[in-house]
């Protein structure tokens, strides 16, 4: 009878840590650098926090090209703890409008989330004046 009960104890266990899932929550999704000259990189840090009530790893961050970059930890973050996915645009060379897309990939509930950065960057002729 005890190994009967220690066998339901132990299947309710496994079965209620199957259901404990991750869920990251962004502080947004969108960030809009508005006017940015056309000079080095500019850099966003978006904020995400786990809601669930596992642990979440983010596998992976992917821009659509290779103008942005995305960095992140590779820690799990734990039920209740913040992380940060730090996004750069090379402004330097590429004027004009953006409108790029990250899409982060983890073990949470929501497993792909897709980020957005956008603005406009003025020329450099159009900066100095000439």
């Amino acid at each position: 009878m005890k190994k009967l009960l220690l066998t339901l104890v132990g299947v309710m266990f496994f079965a209620a840590a199957s259901f404990a899932q991750g869920q990251l929550q962004f502080n947004k999704k969108v960030h809009d650098f508005g006017n940015v000259p056309q000079k080095g990189k500019v850099y966003y840090t978006f904020e995400a926090k786990n809601t669930g009530t596992a642990p979440v790893v983010i596998t992976n961050a992917q821009a659509t090209c290779g103008c942005t970059t995305p960095e992140w930890s590779k820690s799990p973050i734990m039920p209740g703890a913040t992380t940060t996915i730090k996004v750069g645009y090379d402004a330097e060379t590429r004027p004009g409008i953006i409108d790029k897309n990250i899409t982060v990939f983890s073990n949470a509930e929501n497993g792909t989330e897709v980020l957005k950065i956008k603005g406009n960057v003025i020329p450099k002729d159009k900066t100095s004046g000439k």
